[in-house]
């Protein structure tokens, strides 16, 4: 039979579950946004979810903390859980941070860079996947969600290269920036979805490569 302790554990892993799978759906939404999507309130509804989730999983983490004094290996995956959750956090803000540049995207009807979708795309396997290994304790897919960063890499500097082009060709400036910030906010999402692997990471191991991909500009 689970002790008091292993519960609250396992309660604290379908808590991250929970807010990895609300950090996925704002992706997956603001991607749709700047298709012209109508869901630019359904983004910001699920942001608010994921910041309600952070609280509640920061008072989950506290309580582990002050009431089961937990030894070095449960401690560190509680320390882990209260810094993934703040990466996540990021996360539900850049997704409505792609939200409000949608608006005018979609004013101006420009055709969106098919790699801005597969930024998307990527970036999502990536949150479920860091989610994933914090659950099963797997090291092996804390280190493929770091080595996928470096695909969203090579995609975000692909598109900025693109846009480069097509503002030469008369794309509309404005619009053009605010695609090349969309690419930037989902290449950010990108390195939050390293930064939680790597904090599984340290939860299984004892070790924290002190972020070798670093956090974009």
């Amino acid at each position: 039979m689970a002790t008091h302790f292993e519960r609250q554990l396992e309660a604290l892993h379908v808590q991250i579950i929970t807010m990895g799978s609300f950090c996925e759906k704002a992706i997956s939404l603001s991607n749709k946004a700047i298709r012209g999507e109508d869901c630019i309130k359904a983004i910001f509804e699920t942001d608010r979810e994921i910041d309600t989730k952070e609280r509640e999983i920061e008072n989950l983490c506290m309580r582990i903390l002050l009431h089961q004094q937990p030894v070095a290996r449960d401690l560190r995956e509680v320390s882990a859980a209260l810094k993934m959750i703040s990466d996540m956090e990021r996360i539900g803000d850049q997704a409505a941070d792609i939200a409000d540049l949608s608006k005018y995207i979609d004013e101006k009807h420009v055709e969106i860079p098919p790699l801005i979708g597969k930024m998307a795309e990527m970036t999502v396997n990536m949150v479920t996947e860091s989610v994933d290994a914090f659950v099963k304790r797997d090291l092996k897919l804390c280190r493929k969600v770091i080595n996928d960063d470096d695909q969203v890499d090579d995609a975000f500097n692909q598109i900025k290269e693109e846009l480069a082009e097509l503002m030469y060709q008369n794309l509309d400036a404005k619009a053009g920036l605010d695609l090349l910030m969309t690419a930037k906010y989902m290449e950010r999402i990108g390195d939050h979805a390293v930064n939680i692997a790597e904090w599984v990471e340290y939860a299984i191991t004892g070790e924290h490569r002190n972020n070798e991909h670093q956090m974009g500009g």
